[in-house]
């Protein structure tokens, strides 16, 4: 049944949390070096062209770009549509405020430099730096945000 005119189309139903997010990558060996080396992450699923971490309770995912620029059929049924990327992209993992200087020294041991450093008002700490894609990523504390 259509609206009557200008009454205001009804509110979106919640949304709980960011399930996963994707990151494009022009080598997934190199990608998957840094994010699994450096990073520790263990991957959930991967192949020639892209690679699943859990982080907490979403995932992180890794795409080779340009491989899934095209439809992805699944052989259980359905289909993933296509889908790239390009550019610098920016996310940043949550860490226990207690965890900020072991992560810089981790970082700094294996030589990834922090571009950025921010202390915010709500008192959260973020430590900025790059995966060999160019992404920024960072690691935040709690304080963040007002949900974070």
């Amino acid at each position: 049944m259509a609206e009557p005119h200008g009454a205001a189309p009804p509110a979106a139903p919640p949304l709980g949390r960011v399930v996963e997010t994707g990151l494009y990558v022009d080598d997934l060996d190199r990608a998957r070096g840094f994010y699994e080396g450096v990073l520790g992450l263990a991957p959930m699923l991967a192949d020639a062209r892209f690679a699943a971490y859990p982080v907490g309770d979403t995932v992180l995912l890794l795409f080779l770009r340009g491989t899934a620029d095209q439809p992805i059929a699944l052989p259980f049924g359905g289909a993933i549509p296509p889908h790239d990327g390009a550019g610098r992209l920016h996310f940043a993992f949550a860490v226990a405020a207690a965890d900020m200087e072991p992560w810089r020294a981790h970082l700094q041991a294996h030589g990834v430099a922090i571009e950025g450093e921010v202390h915010w008002p709500r008192g959260a700490t973020s430590l900025y730096f790059r995966d060999p894609d160019g992404n920024l990523a960072e690691i935040a504390s709690p304080g963040l945000w007002a949900n974070y």
